[in-house]
């Protein structure tokens, strides 16, 4: 892949992290819950919640994030006190390899197992009945799983991803087009733009896209200042993983009708393509028909402003990330009211996901379940409820044995008509 050291290093710390608090967090998380009965002669049933484990897991990881992809769930799965198999992506053999002979040296191998292969493998561990399972990767794929998973009513989390568009808010200097410009190309470059929160798009008032792209422009000569720019060895941009990932780019980028204004070059023999930014793309081209998962950036005019691009993002499916680039709280309120994602990020690219205490997972096309902090160790357990009625709670349960006379009826409806409905 040819990821800078400090890329791949950043892939290890969130792991550390998450292990770090679920370490300290778990004696709070694993305690019993006792929440208070809402009816007063029932306070004395001790209500009871019980976090439990799940039992034995699948976690389905892929290629482009495999550490944190992989161990981030399964620190939730090991807080939660479940078995686990890991099915690791066959496109990265060398690293899943290594995980499969260092995990044995510090884990039980026979609570948890490494699986390795490609289709056939993960056919046959899709086949056997497991208590949860959780799988980050694409929406085909993803409904495979949910349909197989079915069989056995087995819940799934399901990481996927999408095209996730980006709203730069330029009228009335709502926003300084330079940060924009520098977040969204730096969001874009991570692993050449093979990040399922990866900026798919960018909608901007069609006066002001010209501005927009000249501060691409000067980004990029800011972040790759070499000869050759981002295909400059010293700027260590990221490969494909296969031949198929990088054709599939190239082929993008031979069919889009709209206009290269930044890179568009790539290198067949090292498998690179530098970051890439398409302006004047409408909505029927080739670069809005699928997720781009590539360097590729998509910058789409649109007429209409906050409005239009609200109703270009309705009608798709929704995306895993909605960025929105504004100083104005009205037009934050709009896209938070009337839009649907995984979750909204204002003014940045990606870093969402550096906050633990927020949940990361999609909605609707884009996947369902969340994970991260806590949300880890919730998705991996069950919370089993629990009541002990005493014999001396026996006289409010006269009514409800037969025969059941007048006097039931009454005790009945007073309760009912003890509710108190709320004003509006």
């Amino acid at each position: 892949m040819g990821r800078s050291a400090v890329d791949a290093i950043s892939d290890i710390i969130p792991v550390i992290a998450s292990s770090i608090a679920a370490a300290n967090s778990l004696e709070e998380w694993t305690a019993p819950a006792k929440p208070k009965a809402s009816q007063q002669w029932q306070a004395g049933w001790d209500p009871t919640v019980y976090p439990v484990p799940k039992g034995a897991v699948l976690i389905i990881s892929p290629w482009n994030y495999l550490i944190p992809l992989t161990f981030i769930p399964f620190v939730g799965a090991l807080a939660a006190g479940c078995t686990a198999a890991l099915k690791l992506p066959e496109l990265v053999p060398a690293t899943c390899q290594l995980f499969a002979e260092i995990l044995p040296r510090y884990l039980d191998p026979n609570a948890y197992k490494v699986i390795n292969g490609a289709v056939d493998e993960t056919t046959h561990a899709l086949e056997l009945r497991w208590a949860h399972i959780f799988y980050t990767g694409g929406g085909r794929v993803g409904r495979i799983i949910a349909t197989v998973a079915a069989k056995h009513v087995t819940p799934t989390t399901l990481e996927l991803g999408g095209k996730s568009p980006v709203f730069v808010d330029a009228e009335n200097g709502n926003t300084d087009l330079t940060i924009a410009a520098r977040r969204i190309m730096w969001g874009k470059h991570l692993n050449s733009g093979q990040t399922c929160v990866a900026p798919d798009y960018v909608l901007v008032e069609r006066e002001h896209q010209d501005a927009l792209v000249s501060a691409f422009q000067q980004v990029y000569s800011d972040f790759w200042p070499y000869p050759d720019g981002a295909m400059s060895p010293q700027a260590e941009i990221s490969g494909f993983p296969t031949p198929a990932h990088y054709e599939r780019a190239r082929v993008l980028l031979s069919r889009t009708k709209g206009r290269v204004a930044v890179g568009g070059k790539y290198d067949d023999a090292r498998r690179r393509m530098e970051p890439t930014v398409v302006a004047d793309v409408t909505l029927g081209d080739a670069l809005m028909e699928e997720e781009l998962f590539c360097p590729i950036l998509a910058v789409v005019p649109v007429d209409g402003g906050v409005d239009k691009a609200i109703d270009i993002i309705r009608s798709r499916p929704n995306p895993l990330a909605i960025y929105i680039f504004t100083d104005s709280e009205e037009t934050k309120d709009h896209f938070l009211r009337r839009t649907q994602s995984g979750t909204v990020n204002f003014n940045d690219t990606f870093s969402q996901l550096m906050i633990p205490e927020i949940p990361f997972g999609g909605h609707g096309e884009s996947g369902y379940g969340a994970y991260q902090g806590k949300l880890s160790f919730d998705t991996f357990t069950h919370f089993r409820g629990s009541i002990n009625v005493p014999p001396a709670a026996e006289p409010y349960m006269r009514g409800r044995y037969p025969p059941q006379g007048e006097n039931a009826l009454q005790s009945a409806v007073a309760v009912e008509e003890s509710f108190v409905i709320p004003d509006e």
